[in-house]
Order: structure tokens, then sequence, then C-alpha cells
């Protein structure tokens, strides 16, 4: 799989880079003396993100976009162009979830087309729109964040089926990129617990009905211990360097907690333990 080494003066585009993973992909991209198209839909946050990055001879442009939408991700594309007239670097970071506990015969239809919109839809209008790009470049790569959660089952419903989700796009993209010789790379990042406000995203949840509360105590307790977690986890500076390193050597997988490998190799298991044999089916 194509890699990637030239960072100095390359353009990479960012969703969800106000905070996070985003924010640590901008920091360590900056430092690798990329120009930066920094993306998020929490304009305020975006703009102080933009301020924190600042520094004498840097480059870079803050766009205000609701991934969810396609439109917004085309404006995107079409601002990254016109103040840079290039992209070489794409990651579809942005991402959400629904912590309301609510099961997932629970969660209202608009707690599933928010989760979905931005998880899923955000990656796909991403591919859409910013690939045909790339491989107009003279090289270019894609990073779609994905979670663990896309590789083993996990606590959040929805946020889990999309991820799970973004895993199988990514594959599918590398594969397809592979068969037409394109010089354009791929990783999905799949990160377990990150210091990141993830267990917060409510604040951008659009309005509308909300799922049924749970019904026992069972998820409530579930989503303190993933908060007391993600509080003290890993920053998001480490991913971004796993990510960097990851590029340049070319790999599609990256799993910068190598001990999560146990939960995978413990769900092909299971999978293997509930398949009849050849010699029964």
């Amino acid at each position: 799989m194509p890699s990637f080494n030239s960072f100095t003066g390359r353009v990479a585009v960012i969703t969800g880079a106000a905070s996070g993973i985003g924010f640590g992909l901008a920091e360590r991209f900056a430092a690798e003396g990329m120009k930066l198209v920094l993306a998020d839909i929490e304009e305020r946050a975006l703009a102080a993100a933009a301020e924190r990055l600042r520094a004498p001879g840097r480059e870079l442009i803050a766009v205000r976009c609701d991934v969810s939408q396609p439109e917004e991700v085309e404006r995107l594309a079409e601002q990254a162009m016109n103040a840079f007239d290039a992209v070489h670097v794409v990651c579809n970071n942005a991402g959400v979830a629904d912590t309301s506990g609510a099961a997932v015969w629970e969660a209202s239809l608009e707690d599933w087309q928010w989760v979905m919109g931005v998880n899923l839809w955000g990656v796909v209008h991403g591919v859409r729109t910013f690939v045909p790009i790339l491989l107009r470049q003279e090289e270019g790569y894609v990073v779609n964040t994905a979670s663990v959660a896309g590789l083993v089952p996990g606590a959040l419903g929805s946020y889990s089926v999309t991820k799970h989700a973004v895993v199988a796009l990514s594959e599918s993209l590398r594969s397809e990129l592979a068969a037409v010789n394109a010089h354009v790379g791929v990783s999905v990042l799949c990160p377990s617990a990150v210091a990141t406000r993830i267990m917060e995203a409510d604040r951008n949840r659009p309005s509308g009905p909300r799922g049924a509360l749970p019904t026992n105590s069972s998820p409530t307790q579930i989503l303190e211990r993933l908060r007391r977690i993600i509080a003290t986890s890993t920053p998001p500076s480490e991913i971004a360097a796993s990510v960097v390193e990851a590029m340049r050597a070319g790999r599609f997988y990256v799993l910068p907690h190598p001990a999560v490998l146990e939960q995978v190799r413990g769900r092909v298991q299971a999978i293997e333990a509930d398949t009849p044999s050849a010699s029964t089916v």
C-alpha cells in the first residue's frame, strides 16, 4: 500500500479538528510542516483551536462544517482548494456518541440519524468528495477514524454500528484504490480509550426526540465507568504520533493500543465456536 513521507508543504484536511484526536492530528501535522484545513461543527471551539495553532510561517484556514451534510463537505473541499490549490491528506475524524444509555431498540430515530450522520455518512461524504481530488494529485492519503469498537463488540450500540461500518468502508476503499494502482494510501484508526470529549458529544446533538431512558441501572454504570476511563486515558498527541508513523510505513490498521488484539482474537474465537465444521454442514 502507498506510504506517505512528504509532509512538509503538503495540505491536510481534518474534520473534528477543534478538539480531541482531530486537534492532536492538526498539532502533529503542523509540526511536520503541513498546511492545515481545520473543520468542525463547533464554530467557537474551531476558532480557538485555529488561534492556538497559528504561528509565524504557518498556513491554515478554519471552516465550520457539519460533515453529515454533503453540501457542507463539498464546500469544505472548495475552500481548501481555493486556499491552497491542493489537498494531499484527508482525515475523516469527526465523531459523536449517543451517551443516553438507551438500548438499540430504545434509541429514537433521531438518535440513530445523528450518530449515523456524523460517524458514517461523514466519512462517506469525505471519501466521495476528496478521493477524486487526491487521485489528481501526485500522491495522497486518507485516514478514517474508527475505533476498537469497530473491531469488537462495544458498549454503545449505534456508535459501535457506525465504527464497524467505517472499518468496512476503509477496507473497501483500500482494495478499490489498489485495483486501479492509485498513489493514494489509506489507514483506519482504531484506538481504545483516548482523552477526548466524546462522552460530551450531546452538546452538538440537533434538537429532536430522545430515546427512552434505560430500563435498568446497568447502562448508566457502564457509561460512568467509560467516563472515568476516558478522563485519564491516552492523550490525543500520542494517537496522532501513531497515525503519522503508520502513514510513513503505509500501514492500514492503526491500533495505538495493541492490547486490544486479545479482544479481536476473542471475537474470532467466538465466531469459530459458533460455526459448524465443514463435516457437519
